[in-house]
Formats: structure tokens, sequence, C-alpha cells
């Protein structure tokens, strides 16, 4: 049964956040983008179905410890120091599900006082643009994963009702002129097809990222239960 995302990002926030707290359940240093200091959380307002993630953001009240900006910070910090690093992120689901996680967000942001990328599907982004604005003052890189190149396939991926998938392409119009930002695809399930249709619906010029598909072998069951492979 498809979902409306909006409301579930909603329902996730008030499970999520608790006051300024956020859930998190670890930090790490990671490879990606040659090198990032990188906080795990959990709550998405998608379960996609090649999400490395998906069981913790399909039950968000069973993993992770609810933490503060500071918190957060703190720990990024440590392993900032340690890794001679200042570029950071959030990873595992989604930063902005509604106010109170784009408020938090924005406060860790403000603490670390690095590069910040932030992940995003950009559904909130899309649906409130007022969101935006709380980052246009920081030096951050937002990257957009978009989810598909229509309604359909929109809808296959993510569980997600489809006619929401506009909402992705406004993210970008509302981004654009005002935060750096690019657009990322899983072009395993794109291809050059999908790749092309996606670039013909852009409303704003924008990079593109192709992303590849990590094959574990929960990814692969939820991808063929969708009929997608």
């Amino acid at each position: 049964m498809v979902f409306d995302p909006v409301q579930r990002a909603m329902e996730m926030e008030s499970l999520v956040m608790n006051g300024e707290k956020r859930k998190y359940y670890r930090f790490r240093y990671s490879l990606y983008y040659g090198g990032i200091v990188t906080a795990d959380t959990v709550g998405c307002e998608f379960l996609c179905a090649y999400c490395w993630n998906y069981f913790r953001n399909l039950r968000p009240k069973r993993a992770g410890d609810f933490l503060s900006p500071e918190e957060v910070a703190e720990r990024l910090l440590e392993i900032s120091k340690k890794r001679k690093c200042d570029l950071f992120r959030i990873s595992g689901a989604e930063p902005i599900l509604g106010r109170k996680s784009a408020e938090h967000t924005k406060e860790v942001m403000k603490l670390v006082k690095g590069t910040f990328i932030l992940e995003t599907n950009g559904i909130l982004f899309g649906y409130d643009p007022s969101l935006v604005d709380l980052f246009t003052d920081f030096d951050v890189l937002v990257r957009v994963n978009v989810k598909g190149w229509d309604e359909e396939n929109f809808e296959r991926i993510t569980g997600a009702d489809g006619r929401y998938f506009h909402y992705q392409l406004k993210a970008l119009e509302n981004l654009y002129g005002k935060v750096r930002f690019w657009v990322a695809v899983m072009y395993d399930l794109f291809g050059e097809e999908g790749l092309s249709e996606l670039k013909k619906k852009l409303p704003v010029p924008c990079r593109i990222e192709k992303e590849y598909l990590e094959k574990y072998s929960f990814v692969v069951e939820n991808l063929r239960k969708r009929g997608i492979l």
C-alpha cells in the first residue's frame, strides 16, 4: 500500500525528535566524498527499496538515542580532530522531516563550523520553501537524491504516492540561487533512458551524480518484491 510521504514525515518526526533532541545510533568517519565525518540517524518519509538503512527507518523506535545538537556536534568534532577532517554530514535517514528536525540540523551545522553536506530527498524543501531559508547562511552543500524519473518509478522505488514526485523537482527550484546543490540518482535503476527522462523534467540547471547500488541480500529482495528487478 502506498503512503502520503508528507504525512509520514510528520509521523516520523514525532518519533525521532524529542524537543530539540534527535535519535542517532552511530558516529563514524567514512571514505565518501574523499573522507567525511558522519552522524547516522533514523527516520525517513520514504521506504526506498534500495536503502541500506531500511529496517531502522522502518522501525525507528528500536534504534538510537536522543541527542541534543551540542551532543551531536561534540561527537562529530571529536572524530574531526582525530581524523583531521572538517567535512561533515548526517546520513542513514532524512535530516529534514519538518521544522523541528530542520532546526536541529541547522544547530548542528552552526556548532561544527565546517563544510556540511546535507543529504536529502528534497520532499520537505519542495513542500515548504521556508525550510530552505534556514540554511542560506551556512557553508552547506545540498545533495538531492531524486528517486525516480516519473510518478510510476518514484512510487515503486520509494513506496510513497507517486503524485508527490513533483515535490522533489520543486525542491530544486526552491534551492536554486539560494543554496549550492546537486542531484544524485541511483544509476543502476535509472539507466540512460531514465536519466534522459529526468533531465527533460529538471526545472533548473544542475549537476547530476550517478550513484551505484549496494547489492545487500535484503536490498535485492526488496527490489524484486516491487518488480524493479
